[in-house]
């Protein structure tokens, strides 16, 4: 794979800086039953990296002492550590919102048979990967037979009440299929509404948008067909300063498997630390301040391309 870190070191993106903390993004481990083309992780299941028990407790520690309300659970995927159900127990106790990065066909996998239920009784939001409607450009992306099993999966939730109960909101993500911007999030939304319900009778909340980013595995494969420094200037070209203020690492910080923090996901798998360079691990227990610099590089440029684009979709 293609060392893409050199390569966005150098840039121009503005100086942001941090709002009040909110959210906790926590990578639970880089394990996945799948290995998806645009996976900015590189998760695969080959992958053997896990959080654990001890990182878990050290994160919760954390996660008091900065108050934070907010859980969002990712991976790889999340539900393949050996400790995910004792951490969203500890989560819900604390009476944190928690949020699902779920790929749906991992409730199809070994000891995942009550997954769909455990997260139906800890009323968990689900927000899912489905990179497209069409079965043919799923399985493309992601591997053969997942478009079908995850409309299986799309079913099991809708009948558990998920996308119609308020508090069972379950969410889709698209990915373009290459080096393009994502299309209009509210028209593709409907498209995705309209198709699903009359073809499968499939009903979900909200429909995000997300750039891929020209890192990990997308972006070694962006080097590899010489498509890097095009979908860069495209990124680039695009550029809109509304989305800053809305930018998801103003309020966000994203904890590795060992506990290392990060402004967002996407530095984190690039390995740049925190801003301030001080504060780098759960173990530190501090209080991460508001107006603290964040770290930036090239790839922010994904961020702020068109209508913006983070974990919950389009910015503006």
């Amino acid at each position: 794979m293609h060392n893409v870190y050199p390569l966005l070191m150098s840039t121009n993106f503005p100086s942001i800086y941090r709002d009040k903390l909110k959210i906790a993004q926590i990578n639970l481990g880089y394990t996945c039953n799948q290995s998806c083309l645009h996976c900015h992780v590189n998760a695969s299941p080959k992958r053997t990296e896990q959080m654990s028990l001890e990182v878990m407790r050290l994160t919760l520690n954390f996660i008091d002492i900065n108050e934070i309300k907010i859980v969002d659970l990712t991976g790889g995927a999340p539900e393949l550590n050996k400790n995910f159900k004792f951490f969203v127990k500890e989560l819900s106790s604390r009476g944190c919102h928690i949020i699902d990065r779920c790929n749906l066909t991992i409730i199809f996998e070994k000891d995942q048979e009550k997954l769909a239920e455990f997260l139906k009784n800890n009323e968990i939001e689900i927000i899912a990967s489905l990179p497209c409607y069409l079965e043919e450009n799923v399985n493309r992306q992601r591997g053969n037979d997942v478009f079908e099993k995850s409309i299986k999966a799309l079913k099991i939730f809708n009948k558990l009440g998920y996308g119609i109960a308020n508090n069972l909101p379950l969410h889709l993500v698209y990915n373009p299929q290459g080096p393009t911007l994502p299309p209009d999030q509210k028209t593709l939304q409907n498209k995705y509404k309209e198709y699903l319900k009359n073809k499968y009778h499939i009903v979900f909340n909200k429909l995000f948008v997300i750039t891929n980013m020209p890192i990990a595995r997308f972006g070694s494969t962006l080097i590899t067909k010489n498509q890097f420094n095009t979908y860069m200037n495209l990124l680039k070209d695009s550029f809109c300063k509304e989305t800053l203020p809305n930018l998801m690492c103003k309020s966000l910080v994203s904890i590795d498997y060992l506990g290392n923090l990060y402004d967002c996901d996407f530095n984190q798998m690039l390995k740049i630390h925190m801003g301030d360079g001080i504060i780098k691990n759960v173990r530190d227990l501090s209080k991460i301040p508001e107006g603290q610099k964040i770290a930036i590089a090239d790839h922010c440029y994904g961020c702020t391309a068109g209508n913006g684009s983070s974990c919950g979709g389009n910015l503006i």
